[in-house]
């Protein structure tokens, strides 16, 4: 199975440079999507192995960090 590395997602955005529209509308790749919701069931029903644990980890930190972003990005905006 390929994974997906969601940071690396993050990574190549804020490489790539951005606006604050830009920071407001990212949005995961439907396969991060889909391997977080994969990893949340497991977690719930079969239990997960100490990597997959710490690829959950990394995703939650992730998801704090850009819902972080994302509410900084919006004081850089003009006032409407």
């Amino acid at each position: 199975m390929n994974t997906v590395k969601a940071y690396e997602e993050v990574v190549d955005f804020i490489a790539a440079g951005t606006t604050p529209q830009n920071v407001i509308a990212f949005r995961p790749s439907k396969a991060a999507q889909a391997r977080v919701e994969d990893l949340l069931s497991r977690e719930k029903n079969d239990g997960l192995s100490s990597t997959e644990k710490s690829e959950l980890d990394h995703y939650l930190q992730l998801e704090h960090l850009m819902r972080l972003a994302k509410a900084r990005a919006r004081d850089f905006l003009p006032n409407e």
